[in-house]
């Protein structure tokens, strides 16, 4: 008689069966790679630049600003009055150093200012283009052209093209021609440099996105590379833009971009580097480097566009596909039979 309380045995029909091991396993699905790369960081990052404040929190902020400034400001003044009294070398020394102080602060507030007219000074320029394009206006056209000889007067990289068109606007005798001219020989270098702010930015953002696995890091590097890269654009261009000059004309492309739907980028324009389907296979984070890069350029070239003193007409607008290529393709190599 067996003992019911020892083990039961289950004979199977074939030996040779075993059971599945544990590393036979499929592995379980990983659902952030069923969607290919977004580019989450520079969307963030653009929606962040484009937002625009309530009108609460504007002055919310002007309140405050201008409270803390006043009680600074108190307090700076009776502190030195009472030091004056109490030690009037030590006082004179402290208030001297307060006075160069605020004349610094108003240095830097001339300095936002004429950062501002500068930036308003090119705009103009490129409305007034395109009037005189649209209206076939020579008398506008020759204005323009003056005034675009004024502002890149004294440029070591401007001077051989100024030259040039010194010698040959008073031979041509209609708007596009003459706004042609001007083009050509005074921004195509200034197009070349602008583009290369483009291409290292955009290779920036992609190598810190898909080195750096730390949480919003790509964000704030893909927020600072393209304030920077706007920033240098808008020199290039003209605009010697400050902090507050900067941030607006930030603000201004990147509120172009999220309004036309622009911040959004897939396998169609990173093909031709990647080769078509290739974004699917990479690593998460490469992908997402590779798709912020691009998002990036295209930022640039809307920079570009909002920064440049004339419309693109005889010269061709920069191509994104383009500044993706030469940026991003030395990242890896891609065999195309």
């Amino acid at each position: 008689m067996t003992d019911p309380k020892g083990p039961v045995l289950i004979p199977l029909d074939d030996d040779s069966t075993t059971a599945p091991s544990p590393s036979e396993a499929p592995p379980v699905p990983d659902a952030s790679y069923a969607l290919p790369p977004q580019g989450q960081a520079m969307a963030t990052a653009a929606t962040l630049a484009a937002r625009e404040p309530s009108k609460l929190a504007r002055w919310f902020w002007r309140l405050l600003l201008t409270l803390l400034g006043t009680v600074i400001s108190i307090a700076a003044w009776n502190y030195a009055t009472a030091l004056i009294v109490a030690n009037p070398i030590l006082g004179w020394a402290v208030t001297g150093l307060i006075a160069v102080f605020v004349l610094v602060c108003l240095l830097i507030a001339l300095k936002e200012l004429s950062a501002f007219a500068r930036l308003s000074r090119i705009d103009a320029l490129h409305r007034a283009a395109d009037s005189a394009l649209a209206n076939e206006d020579l008398d506008g056209a020759r204005k323009v052209t003056a005034q675009l000889l004024s502002l890149y007067n004294g440029r070591d990289d401007t001077r051989w093209g100024a030259e040039r068109l010194t010698e040959r606007k008073e031979e041509i005798f209609d708007a596009s021609g003459l706004l042609g001219l001007a083009e050509t020989e005074l921004l195509v270098p200034l197009d070349i440099a602008a583009q290369r702010e483009v291409e290292a930015a955009a290779r920036q953002v992609a190598t810190v996105t898909a080195l750096v696995p730390i949480a919003l890091a790509d964000v704030a590097t893909a927020l600072t590379a393209n304030l920077r890269m706007i920033r240098r654009i808008a020199e290039i261009y003209g605009g010697r833009s400050g902090t507050l000059g900067s941030w607006r004309l930030t603000r201004a492309v990147m509120s172009h971009l999220v309004a036309t739907g622009a911040v959004a980028v897939g396998d169609d324009m990173l093909e031709p580097i990647l080769g078509g389907g290739l974004l699917g296979k990479l690593s998460r984070r490469f992908g997402e480097g590779l798709v912020n890069g691009s998002l990036t350029a295209r930022v640039g070239v809307a920079a570009i566009e909002v920064c440049r003193p004339l419309p693109f007409t005889a010269t061709k607008r920069p191509s994104v596909s383009q500044i993706i290529r030469q940026a991003l393709g030395g990242l890896f190599s891609s065999d195309k039979s």
